[in-house]
């Protein structure tokens, strides 16, 4: 007789609050079925007041956020904007959107985040050369914030505007202040593995209403204000669902415990798991909270007996997901021959790295398997 297979347990699945439905119905009821209404309205108020920002967009994706913001800070065709080169795509790809090009940047130990030393000697070198980026482009990986002052100070030296991608980092804090809120932009996603979801979408921030208000009308077309269609701007399908909002309304209400639960879950690893040789995980930076939306861990195969791959597939075995770090963007195929700053630490950082299943609905004995893989699979 086989023995059923256990549960699966999943890297970051979407974890409900119980009010979603209500909001839902709220929708449905007032016939609020589209990409504008109450709920959209409420969620921006809501989220702008959270991250304590004076403006919210709500939109159809984090990545939708990220092109506007782009746009907004007048990246065209032929400028450079750097970025962060262990990230997600979804960073970059809207950069060439537009028709810019990435200087990508390499990580640092403390956060495993763009390193403040190198973006000052780039753009120094590139300042030099009369080859400025019209954007510096800060990716907070992981539910844990760049060192923002140094970055800034960088920005501010040399006219660079500073945008924040800060999709991985709702909940987080850079010296007591939410990431996104620092710079000309800051953008976030609400995609079914974030820290909250709707499912799909993304918001952007500002403190520049005149910009909020652009934004908007950017993601519906462009339409001018008259009673038939006339556009004078190219604009964009990006607004996000009343329905879909909905959903957002209720999950931003539980931010604060669901931080929480991804920071038990770490808390319960590293327990676990710290004393194993050659394994590590994604250090606190000094500066700020760390969410934790990913618990991250580094494998050194000589002292640990085995890869980070080798422990991925282990998990796999017993129908446990988990995944390696971003491939940095300057390995990646489609960025092949970009400018890049530096390279050996995220490359190290992919080599050895791991995101083991982080959700915030995760329970004990999901955990407990995970942990009895790892310490099974290592060799050292």
């Amino acid at each position: 007789m086989s023995t059923p297979e256990a549960p699966r347990v999943y890297l970051s699945p979407p974890h409900m609050s119980g009010r979603e439905l209500e909001r839902i119905e709220e929708a449905f009821e007032s016939n609020w079925i589209a990409p504008l209404g109450p709920h959209v309205d409420a969620f921006e108020r809501e989220f702008a007041a959270y991250v304590d920002a004076p403006h919210a967009v709500a939109l159809s994706a984090g990545t939708a956020a990220l092109h506007l913001a782009l746009k907004l800070a007048g990246v065209g065709r032929g400028d450079r904007v750097m970025v962060s080169s262990l990230t997600f795509v979804a960073s970059a790809n809207p950069i060439r959107y537009e028709g810019a090009e990435p200087i990508f940047v390499d990580s640092e130990r403390a956060s495993w985040n763009m390193d403040p030393a190198l973006v000052a000697e780039g753009l120094a070198d590139l300042a030099r050369r009369g080859e400025l980026p019209k954007v510096l482009l800060a990716v907070h990986l992981y539910g844990q914030t760049c060192d923002l002052d140094p970055i800034m100070e960088a920005c501010a030296e040399y006219g660079v505007t500073l945008i924040e991608d800060a999709a991985e980092a709702l909940g987080s804090d850079y010296k007591g202040r939410p990431p996104g809120t620092f710079g000309h932009s800051g953008i976030f996603s609400f995609n079914g593995n974030k820290i909250i979801t709707t499912s799909g979408g993304g918001m952007m921030v500002t403190n520049d209403g005149d910009m909020a208000v652009h934004a908007r009308k950017l993601a519906t077309q462009a339409r001018e204000p008259e009673s038939f269609y006339e556009h004078a701007e190219l604009g964009y399908n990006y607004r996000l669902s009343n329905v879909l909002a909905g959903i957002g309304r209720a999950q931003i209400a539980v931010i604060e415990e669901r931080v929480a639960a991804r920071r038990r879950n770490f808390a319960r690893y590293e327990e676990a798991l710290s004393d194993l040789p050659g394994f590590s995980f994604q250090p606190e930076a000094p500066w700020g909270r760390h969410t934790r939306w990913l618990t991250c861990i580094q494998v050194d195969p000589e002292a640990f007996g085995a890869t980070a791959e080798d422990v991925r597939l282990a998990l796999e075995e017993h129908n446990i997901e988990s995944r390696p770090l971003w491939k940095p963007m300057h390995l990646q195929p489609l960025y092949d021959g970009c400018a890049m700053l530096g390279g050996a630490v995220c490359e190290e950082f992919f080599d050895r790295g791991l995101c083991l299943p982080s959700g915030s609905s995760l329970a004990d004995a999901d955990l407990d398997r995970v942990v009895d893989v790892i310490r099974a699979r290592c060799a050292g």
